[in-house]
């Protein structure tokens, strides 16, 4: 099931499977999200929670006891209930169940709420931890952009002028190596190669927001102010990027499987509710 949300200048669809942002598209029929083609990748804009990345052993241990989640956690796979629906807005959400709780002790809410304003979707966020304990989890988002012609007419520009420090990946694991993105009068050149050895992982940003370009034309920004970590992926010779906010990240290669230790890890208190967001831009 899909539902669609519209203005003036942008129509919107989410699969309730997901929440998955499916399409974006102008008023001219121009459409920004990747279409989902399983030969290089079979998702647009999956929901990660409640973990971002891949833990060693796909295990975790809480309170003495290991647990089994696979990479990116379980929400993407889960049909969402559409719980509010408007012309330009619509709130998703799913719960704990029985099932959950096998993999993730801990009972919570999770809703998401797409809403077009003017020439920008904000996707808003909002964690509800009902359990009685603190609730340890990360969130993400993972939307990839479609990315016509040539790749590599494509090119980044970070909203600051910073040194781009990013994190390797060993085995699907943050490794202690990393390396600078290099730039050409503060423009990330696109190509491929740039991801031979999977995303490249962001753990600190000075900018808040990041911009698309073609042929030195912006055409799209994704604006993350809210969250502390980024990723950048594609498929090799894929015809999309992926512009990934995120609160946490896969396992480091020396981390010690308690959950509550976890590097980049959110804490979330009894009855307290976590709200995040960001946005999607048409320039």
């Amino acid at each position: 099931m899909i539902t669609t949300i519209t203005n003036s200048n942008l129509t919107a669809a989410i699969k309730h499977l997901g929440a998955e942002l499916c399409s974006l598209k102008s008023k001219l029929n121009v459409e920004y999200i990747w279409e989902g083609n399983p030969d290089f990748w079979g998702k647009h804009s999956p929901v990660l929670f409640p973990i971002v990345g891949t833990l060693k052993n796909n295990t975790y241990q809480y309170n003495g006891a290991e647990y089994q989640l696979s990479r990116h956690g379980f929400a993407r796979d889960m049909v969402f209930e559409l719980i509010e629906k408007n012309e330009n807005s619509a709130t998703f959400t799913i719960k704990s169940s029985e099932e959950t709780i096998k993999k993730y002790p801990f009972d919570f809410e999770l809703q998401i709420i797409y809403t077009l304003d003017g020439d920008s979707l904000t996707i808003a966020y909002k964690v509800l931890n009902n359990s009685n304990t603190q609730m340890p989890f990360s969130l993400g988002a993972h939307p990839a952009f479609a990315l016509a012609g040539n790749f590599e007419d494509y090119n980044l520009q970070f909203e600051k002028d910073e040194v781009l420090e990013y994190s390797l990946l060993q085995n699907d694991l943050i490794s202690n190596e990393t390396k600078i993105l290099a730039k050409t009068n503060n423009l990330v050149p696109l190509k491929h190669e740039l991801f031979k050895d999977d995303a490249l992982i962001f753990k600190t940003l000075q900018s808040h927001f990041l911009t698309i370009s073609k042929n030195q034309t912006p055409f799209l920004r994704i604006h993350y102010a809210s969250f502390p970590h980024l990723g950048i992926w594609t498929k090799m010779n894929a015809p999309f990027l992926c512009i990934e906010p995120w609160f946490g990240y896969s396992d480091s290669i020396d981390n010690n499987g308690n959950i509550m230790d976890k590097e980049g890890i959110q804490i979330l208190d009894p009855d307290q509710p976590f709200n995040t967001e960001f946005s999607i831009e048409i320039l």
